[in-house]
């Protein structure tokens, strides 16, 4: 069965969008020195991205604006928003969990939730979440939008993986 793969990367501090929602903070610590590339072999397990509506605009807007990055997978916009359909994205207004157990069911390769935090937090509460790879980078915002909000379970993980470069730690863990 496909897994869910939390692939995202966050603040010393636990966050992965400053107080305006912007995320130009995420590089190593040094400019000039280039980081390992695990995002590269990370996507090659994945055919499936599925994003909110504020993680959607800040690739298509900020990060990547004139193409979409993610040509080659399914990806799917959780909205309530009306939006037109796109060959390469799907926007539903869905509950995150309902999409997440439908595709599970569905033949391909593992799903990945880009963001943002709101999907996650739903998916954790529903213990949802596979495996967690989270890139913990060298800064300290001190503010802004939280990776994990307050859930009402204990969610166990087994450690299976870490590795560094250029200050960014990456960690891999799996739900028990």
């Amino acid at each position: 069965m496909r897994k869910i793969v939390l692939f995202i990367a966050m603040s010393l501090d636990g966050y992965i969008a400053d107080i305006d929602g912007k995320v130009d903070w995420l590089a190593g610590q040094d400019n000039d020195v280039e980081s390992d590339d695990s995002y590269t072999d990370f996507v090659k397990t994945v055919d499936t991205v599925i994003m909110g509506w504020t993680t959607y605009r800040q690739i298509v807007e900020e990060l990547s604006p004139g193409q979409w990055v993610y040509d080659s997978l399914q990806s799917y916009v959780i909205t309530h928003r009306d939006c037109a359909q796109d060959s390469n994205v799907t926007f539903v207004s869905e509950d995150p969990c309902t999409l997440v157990n439908g595709l599970k069911q569905k033949d391909g390769k593992d799903i990945w939730v880009c963001g943002g935090a709101d999907i996650v937090h739903q998916l954790m509460q529903n213990n949802l979440i596979d495996i967690y790879s989270i890139s913990i980078i060298p800064t300290i915002l001190g503010n802004g939008i939280r990776l994990f909000d307050v859930i009402d379970k204990t969610i166990d993980l087994r450690f299976i993986s870490s590795k560094s470069s250029n200050g960014i730690v990456e960690l891999v863990y799996q739900k028990r």
